[in-house]
């Protein structure tokens, strides 16, 4: 080898030495940052929203009609801890009912009796709220069914398929309630203002979404239960209506654990009301 190539073959290795070098520390670089790069924990990672869970839904169940002789009361507490009884206040038994579901912590309402359609042919007992009233009449006798109903936490309408129709009237009823008293409109005709005017009004409100036995079959009222759930559970609440049936309170006794299981829950009136 000639002195030239020499020099040659020396310059070319110095040259390549820093290449080398930097490919080596690149590769390095690479390897390290393969086998150490953090792995990201999907709880960290963005999450799109989250929908309720499906299976969910809170129902509020009301019976009503309460203070009659040979109705299954005792039957009826045993479906569940917060179901809740409106009474009668111009039944029989009253005073004694609501005093003693009171003191077994369930929740009592004011069922209070309205004009229907077919009125008086059709009629919803002594004390009603008639439409012929003046807005003081209405008033008195809001209050007096009212305090005929002990530990009353609210009110909702029976029957008053005309009354709840007038706006004057609902606005007396609703004007006459004790402070702090919610409403619950039954929704006995699809012309009812009462909801609409009690949030006007700023008093706590709901309505009630399905009625459970107007056909008093056991069949009839499961289906109707089922359609309770399903809208508790699209809606997340949902207000159903039965009556003291004895075939009302066999269903429900027999289907409430079911729903329980299935994720339901019951809820008091007091509790949903807005």
């Amino acid at each position: 080898m000639t002195p030239r190539q020499s020099s040659f073959r020396t310059v070319a290795l110095l040259m390549l030495l820093p290449i080398g070098a930097l490919l080596l520390f690149l590769g390095y670089r690479f390897t390290r940052d393969v086998v150490h790069r953090p792995v990201i924990e999907e709880s960290a990672m963005p999450r799109p929203p989250q929908k309720r869970a499906k299976g969910r839904g809170d129902i509020v169940l009301i019976l009503d009609d309460v203070g009659f002789d040979h109705q299954p009361l005792a039957g009826a507490m045993t479906i569940d801890p917060k179901i809740n009884f409106s009474v009668l206040p111009n039944s029989r038994n009253a005073t004694l009912f609501a005093n003693e579901l009171s003191a077994r912590g369930f929740e009592v309402l004011c069922h209070l009796p309205m004009e229907p359609d077919g009125f008086p042919r059709v009629s919803p007992g002594p004390g009603a709220v008639l439409t012929t009233m003046s807005d003081a009449e209405i008033a008195t006798a809001t209050r007096a069914n009212v305090a005929a109903v002990p530990h009353a936490r609210g009110v909702n309408n029976h029957m008053g398929s005309r009354a709840t129709a007038d706006p004057r009237v609902m606005s007396a009823v609703l004007g006459a309630l004790p402070h702090g008293m919610y409403f619950i409109d039954s929704r006995t005709t699809a012309a009812s203002v009462g909801e609409t005017l009690a949030r006007q009004m700023n008093i706590r409100t709901a309505a009630r979404n399905v009625f459970l036995d107007d056909v008093q079959t056991e069949g009839a009222i499961r289906a109707q239960l089922r359609e309770l759930e399903r809208d508790a559970k699209e809606h997340g609440v949902a207000v159903g209506i039965g009556h003291m049936y004895p075939a009302t309170i066999k269903v429900l006794s027999e289907e409430a654990p079911q729903l329980r299981a299935s994720g339901v829950r019951f809820r008091r009136a007091s509790e949903i009301v807005n």
